[in-house]
């Protein structure tokens, strides 16, 4: 019987004061109308590695084990090997995926991983952001006016012209988030009858 192959994914955030969080929030609070209610803003980056056959814990082994993938003296790693294991977000954190459209695949990541565990496998890496809304605010509504920049008053965690993203708010994210095909603005899904 093969091993069954599996998708998983890595949250890596810094250890220390993050530059670009901070950078994000204040404008956030300053400028942007959804951001009014923002209450706290994490980023973390996310690795999702599709098709690799180890058992979950050879695989976090085989992450914590490289600085591949991130530096342990400056960063924290945690490995989420299935769709039911929590995220390191705090409870009620609205999240938004941010990938570069069509760039999101990490090549030598890859490679690495072919010479170091003898297996073929996908690397894509993103940027995943934590936002904590004070209470009675629609974490997925305020989280969705932020994340796409329209303009200066509109938006601020990713770039139409370059980047996708997904929302997910009250609900923990598949560990294939980066596959999914994200809805764009303007376009309507088929419902079936």
């Amino acid at each position: 019987m093969a091993a069954r192959k599996r998708s998983v994914q890595a949250f890596v955030e810094l250890r220390s004061e993050d530059p670009e969080r901070t950078s994000a929030l204040a404008v956030a609070r300053e400028r942007l109308a959804a951001g009014r209610t923002l209450e706290g803003l994490r980023r973390f980056r996310l690795f999702e590695i599709s098709g690799s056959a180890l058992e979950p814990a050879a695989l976090a082994e085989r992450l914590h084990g490289s600085t591949q993938f991130y530096n342990p003296a400056k960063e924290r790693c945690v490995v989420r090997a299935d769709a039911a294991e929590p995220v390191p977000a705090a409870h009620g954190e609205a999240l938004v995926l941010v990938v570069e459209r069509g760039g999101e695949r990490r090549p030598a990541a890859e490679r690495w991983w072919r010479h170091a565990a003898g297996e073929r496998v996908e690397v894509r890496e993103g940027v995943v952001w934590a936002l904590r809304f004070a209470p009675g605010t629609d974490a997925a509504a305020a989280a969705g006016d932020l994340a796409v920049a329209r303009d200066r008053a509109h938006g601020l965690l990713a770039n139409p012209h370059a980047e996708e993203h997904r929302v997910v708010a009250g609900a923990l994210p598949p560990c294939d988030w980066m596959t999914l095909r994200p809805v764009r603005p303007g376009r309507r899904t088929r419902r079936s009858s």
